[in-house]
């Protein structure tokens, strides 16, 4: 895959390995803890209310399963996350991330530099168009996703490093989760409400917004260690 970046085993600088896959499950696991009640008050907005609630029960178990399994990959890392998920998480949001880490398993290499970061989180992305059905503008994580992979291509095109793919990716998802409050929700649940839905951000896109500012706070620590 083009986002690989080891020769003869060394990874060329700003590019992310399996320490950092590590981290940011550590540091997502963490960030769903702290925004359990924000997430849990979206969803009641213009969903169910149990978003906050699943996404800290799924990642504290992904962080249980990580603390006691070796892992050799990035790849290694994504799979036991979407494993886990897929387990534990209840509604929409558990095959929908289960799947998007399932596919970003397969696309990931030993080592992701811009290119590879970009390569994974379009995986994601089309894991997760494919399982919910969704396009961009019909709020939901997909109004995200879709914004933070063309970021990372982006930064992948002008020669930038993997640490600012995942950055840039981040400040790319948490734009288009604030993007979602205008709109009209016409997928999941929130499409019961029709225009009801507008002026509420959707969770989903939030909750995806949190996972990448976490997997970008574990590259910028990675890369100052």
């Amino acid at each position: 895959m083009g986002g690989v970046t080891v020769e003869d085993g060394v990874s060329t600088p700003g590019s992310l390995g399996v320490a950092w896959a590590r981290a940011w499950v550590e540091a997502s696991a963490d960030v769903m803890r702290q925004n359990r009640m924000a997430l849990i008050d979206l969803d009641r907005a213009i969903g169910d209310g149990d978003h906050g609630e699943n996404m800290d029960r799924g990642f504290t178990a992904v962080l249980g399963k990580l603390q006691s399994t070796e892992t050799e990959t990035i790849g290694d890392v994504l799979a036991l996350v979407a494993k886990t998920l897929m387990s534990t998480v209840g509604g929409a949001a558990g095959p929908l991330y289960g799947t998007a880490y399932l596919r970003a398993s397969k696309a990931a290499g030993t080592t992701l530099d811009a290119a590879g970061v970009a390569d994974v989180l379009e995986a994601a992305l089309g894991g997760i168009v494919a399982r919910g059905k969704a396009d961009r503008e019909d709020k939901t994580m997909v109004d995200a996703w879709g914004p933070a992979s063309e970021a990372a291509r982006d930064v992948a095109r002008a020669g930038g490093s993997g640490v600012e793919a995942v950055q840039a990716a981040a400040e790319a998802a948490q734009a288009g989760a604030v993007a979602t409050e205008p709109l009209t929700a016409r997928k999941g649940r929130a499409s019961y409400l029709g225009a009801r839905s507008v002026g509420h951000r959707d969770p989903g896109a939030q909750s995806t917004a949190l996972l990448l500012d976490a997997a970008a706070a574990a590259a910028r620590e990675g890369e100052r260690g």
